[in-house]
């Protein structure tokens, strides 16, 4: 009885298998889809996550992609290239020949050997459609030639309008049409933590784009340029991104990449822009009258630090104090001494040098200004006659390019410097 009962289960198995069998051959989707074995067989392999239908391609939400902002601006970024000391000496033919080349240098004569030439590469923004492009005063110092290369392809010489060695910034003119522009953004509404990006020509390798945050605004103290008042980013910039657009995530420009700090050349995360606030101030007086034009009193000030306080037993904590004060100068005129302090300048307050070189930078020459300080631990105020500001000695031209900053100055290795107020 146990036998033939085992019999026909064995032959129960063997007709349900063989149907499985015909079904799986000739009808398999009635399997996928019926039952929860079918569900078993159509099931992947592993868990995977995929994006959902549509939300591939252009559509990526601006927590995740930046190119729609970055293809807004990088048009309006260009290559800058300058030169000079190439002297005329290829002109003659004879030094074609290798042999009179070694024997007479590529002077043509032992006693005048070959001109030193070197050259810059750096960055500019196209803010105009007149063909005004911004720039590092440092990317175009003492050029001879200066060629401009645009994202489309297009290269062309450029001219120097005017330049500004106390912000380092510098206006070129080239003649194109149908030139991109960028759009300026507002400083106004930027803050610490804003996401932005860094489009310049880093090292020659081409127009690239780098992402970092606002690390802080406003930074100063760091021996750059005269007046600083810098955006600070850990964006990437480079040697060769000297001149390029910081721009806020919809490709509207926020400053000009001037420095890193480095102790090796490259990036370390602290970058700094000059903010577009500044440059478009520069840029329209350059255009307007090839200069820029700044109020001056003719001071040597310093901070007031706690030992200076001590030292001379003052109550007042803050401001700039009167180191020194040139004979003759609006601030000798006005009856201003060395070891006043000065507080204050029309309505606002003068925490420190910085704070007052600023402020008297942006008095018209001419004007009169109203000059709250502390004569003796004593208030004081004071009728000043602005006068203009003096343009800055030349410094000796840096040899060779933008090839690598100095640890604490900018990407072309000058860390510029300060005079008096």
């Amino acid at each position: 009885m146990l036998r033939r009962f085992w019999l026909l289960f064995a032959q129960a198995v063997t007709v349900l298998l063989a149907l499985i069998f015909i079904v799986a051959t000739l009808k398999p989707e009635w399997l996928q889809h019926q039952g929860r074995f079918g569900r078993q067989l159509s099931a992947p392999i592993v868990a995977l996550q995929e994006v959902a239908p549509g939300l591939t391609g252009h559509v990526a939400s601006s927590a995740s992609s930046y190119a729609d902002g970055a293809q807004k601006a990088m048009p309006a970024v260009v290559n800058v290239f300058s030169s000079k000391g190439n002297g005329s000496a290829a002109k003659d033919p004879r030094l074609n020949d290798p042999l009179f080349r070694y024997f007479f240098g590529e002077r043509g004569s032992p006693a005048k050997p070959a001109p030193h030439a070197t050259s810059n590469l750096g960055s500019g923004v196209i803010v105009s459609a007149d063909g005004y492009i911004l720039t590092n005063q440092h990317v175009v110092d003492g050029a001879d030639e200066i060629e401009v290369a645009l994202a489309d392809g297009r290269k062309t010489d450029a001219k120097i309008i005017g330049s500004d060695p106390e912000t380092d910034l510098a206006v070129l003119k080239i003649n194109l049409p149908n030139l991109p522009i960028i759009t300026l953004g507002r400083m106004d509404s930027t803050r610490v933590g804003d996401v932005v990006l860094a489009i310049g020509n880093p090292f020659g390798v081409g127009q690239t784009v780098t992402m970092g945050i606002i690390s802080a605004l406003g930074r100063n103290h760091l021996g750059i340029n005269t007046f600083e008042n810098f955006i600070q980013t850990d964006a990437a910039i480079n040697p060769g991104n000297s001149g390029g657009a910081l721009v806020d995530v919809n490709g509207n420009l926020l400053g000009i990449n001037t420095a890193i700090y480095s102790r090796s050349g490259g990036s370390l995360g602290i970058g700094f822009a000059i903010p577009v606030t500044t440059a478009r101030t520069v840029l329209e007086s350059i255009i307007e009258t090839g200069t820029v034009t700044r109020g001056w009193i003719g001071v040597e000030p310093q901070d007031v630090t706690p030992d200076i306080t001590e030292s001379f037993g003052l109550t007042q904590k803050t401001g700039a104090i009167v180191a020194g004060v040139l004979q003759g100068g609006p601030a000798d005129k006005a009856g201003i001494k060395p070891g006043d302090i000065l507080i204050g300048v029309n309505d606002q307050t003068i925490e420190d040098t910085t704070k007052l070189l600023n402020v008297i930078a942006q008095i018209k020459p001419g004007t009169t200004a109203l000059v709250h300080l502390i004569r003796k631990n004593k208030p004081l105020d004071v009728d000043l006659v602005v006068g203009k500001r003096p343009p800055p000695p030349k410094r000796a031209a840096a040899d060779g390019g933008d090839n690598g900053g100095d640890g604490n100055g900018d990407d072309n290795g000058d860390d510029g410097s300060s005079g008096a107020q």
